[in-house]
């Protein structure tokens, strides 16, 4: 089988990286629950939108996101039976570029480069699975597509879902 992952909101957690530094730059104190069925730019204050939007854009983002809780179990034991690929449309972010690659390095070392897509569209993909946090992406895979829960995509059931890593183990391994 051929299997696609997302990284952002999949297998790194972006999500929590711009709350930490929304939290931490404007002493807030929005937590992820309060986020549910929103978009990071719908959690924030207006006036503070700009800045939040440049999160991505700043040297160390991308290379310093915390891994998902079981993900690298998961893609390890997946990856001994399956062709597992790394699918994230990275080109939005084009300072992302080195720091994906390298944060896959470091925790995801048994994913070869030959397994790793930073692309724009992910429609180009095809295979028999992916795992995506965003509708846009899952829509037009032609593959079985499970969508991973993230705060923006709460109100979404067009997809069978997972909430976790582990609810994935279960439905694949």
């Amino acid at each position: 089988m051929i299997i696609f992952v997302d990284m952002d909101e999949v297998i790194a957690d972006t999500y929590g990286a711009h709350l930490e530094l929304y939290n931490s730059e404007f002493n807030a104190q929005i937590k992820l629950e309060d986020c549910h069925g929103k978009g990071i730019k719908q959690c924030v204050a207006e006036e503070h939108l700009e800045m939040v939007k440049g999160y991505t854009a700043r040297d160390g983002f991308f290379r310093n996101l915390e891994v998902f809780p079981d993900s690298q179990e998961v893609l390890r034991e997946l990856s001994k039976e399956h062709e597992v690929y790394i699918a994230s449309a990275a080109m939005e972010y084009p300072n992302s570029l080195r720091e994906k690659s390298d944060w896959l390095d470091e925790h995801f070392p048994f994913i070869p480069w030959q397994h790793r897509i930073l692309c724009g569209h992910k429609y180009i993909l095809k295979g028999d699975l992916l795992i995506d946090d965003h509708s846009r992406n899952l829509k037009p895979f032609e593959g079985r597509k499970i969508m991973f829960t993230s705060p923006h995509n709460m109100s979404d059931t067009e997809f069978e879902r997972a909430d976790n890593w582990k609810e994935i183990a279960a439905k694949l391994l």
